[in-house]
Formats: structure tokens, sequence, C-alpha cells
């Protein structure tokens, strides 16, 4: 799943990232939810047609998105919905060379550790095909100069530093993904993914259904737990003696 279309540019070093222009920024992950939702492959279902994650009609305590379909009630993981969402279109853009990214108008700085920023650089290449460009300032700074178009640009100084310690920790066994570069990914999109606590109108939540709909192994996020739960009908009418 693409859903960004953006210009053709270089990618820094060995990195093959496509660029989304320098007035094309998106300062928010969700303008690039949607664009994913309406692209070519990820068509909304029509009037009539079967949502099997339904509609929504609440957040719950900021961190699951409550939505009804024609058989029950939905609880959907909203953070895990959206990190496996993520995931699977970066999967897919690195498969193809595609990767959305965004030049900063200005390097971004981050502080980390010695050993942190060591062993990033020795992971350059990952770091490039993923859709950064990056420098080292000096033993522990790091200058960015690229970020792939999915992280918030907000969350940009956040999402790089756990990456790097996240990946640092990494045995192989984080997630349910095979390969060092799955788990690359993986990591970037449940850091890049959307939170608890943050609150999302009903047009957002509903934005989301339609993405996990239209993307395989929804079911599950990358840790191998589950992103959404079902109530039937008949399950409500038992939980309150309805028909008895």
């Amino acid at each position: 799943m693409s859903g960004v279309a953006g210009a053709a540019g270089e990618a820094g070093g060995g990195g093959w990232a496509q660029s989304l222009p320098l007035t094309h920024a998106i300062p928010d992950p969700w303008a690039l939810a949607v664009g994913i939702a309406e692209a070519p492959g990820t068509a909304q279902a029509g009037a009539g047609e079967e949502q099997p994650l339904g509609t929504a009609l609440a957040q719950l305590h900021g961190a699951y998105i409550l939505a009804q379909n024609r058989d029950g009630l939905v609880l959907i993981d909203m953070h895990a919905g959206h990190e496996r969402v993520l995931y699977e279109r970066l999967k897919a853009e690195h498969a193809g060379r595609q990767v959305a990214s965004q030049h900063l108008l200005e390097p971004l700085v981050v502080e980390l550790k010695a050993h942190e920023l060591e062993a990033l650089l020795a992971r350059r290449e990952e770091w490039e095909q993923a859709g950064f460009e990056i420098d080292a300032l000096g033993p522990t700074r790091l200058a960015l100069r690229r970020v792939p178009a999915l992280i918030n640009s907000a969350d940009v100084a956040s999402v790089v530093a756990d990456l790097v310690r996240d990946l640092a920790l990494d045995t192989g066994t984080r997630h349910h993904l095979d390969g060092a570069a799955d788990r690359f990914l993986g990591t970037l999109a449940c850091r890049s993914a959307i939170h608890a606590h943050r609150r999302l109108s009903i047009p957002e939540m509903n934005a989301l259904l339609r993405q996990m709909e239209a993307t395989e192994r929804s079911n599950q996020c990358n840790h191998g737990r589950p992103t959404w739960t079902r109530l039937s009908l008949q399950q409500l009418d038992q939980l309150f003696l309805r028909g008895r």
C-alpha cells in the first residue's frame, strides 16, 4: 500500500526513498492515513457492502475504538491496528524500493549515547532504506535530514530515540516477524503508530477501520497480539439474560 504520491528524489547515502516535496510537509500522520485509505486498491466499502469492523461509535479510555456492525459490537485496539497498517505499508514500499520520505527544512539534531550512535551508524543502510538520511555531528549527536513520511513531524526526535533503543534490545523475539529488515520496519511502525490517549474524531476512527479491513493480517499486530475482538448480538443478549 503506497498511499502517498511524492515527487521522486535521490535518497541520502545508499537509500532509495521516494521524497515528498519540501512544501508538502505532513504535520499529522492521519493526513497520511487518509491518503492510504483512499489509495487505489484500498477502496472504501460502498453503500450496502459489508464492513467487518463496522462503524465507529466512540473512543474508550483513549486506547480502544468501539464500533458496531450488523452482527454486534467490535472493540479495536487502535495502536495495535494502526501499527499493522503502517508495517504492511512500509514492507510493501521497501520491497518496491519506493519508501515515501520527506526532507526536513532544517536538520533535526537528536542527542544519543555514544554507543547508541555507533550502533545506529553500523546499521546505516537499513535506516536509509527505510526513508532516513542521517549524519553524525559528533560522538553523541545525530543529524536527521530526511525522515519517513509516516512519522509525525512533532514526534520525529522521540520516535528516532525510541527506535534506536528498541533496536538495541532486539534479539529476534520482540516481534512475530522474520528477518532483521522486517523487524526494523516493524519497530519503526510500532513507534510511529498512534498511542494511547490520542483523541480521535469519528472520521479518523472510521479511516483506521477501513485501512485495517484493506490490510493483510490486520487481525494481529507485529507482536502477535490481537487487534480487535467482537461480541455478537446473541452474546450481548445472553449477558443481559434477554429471551429468558
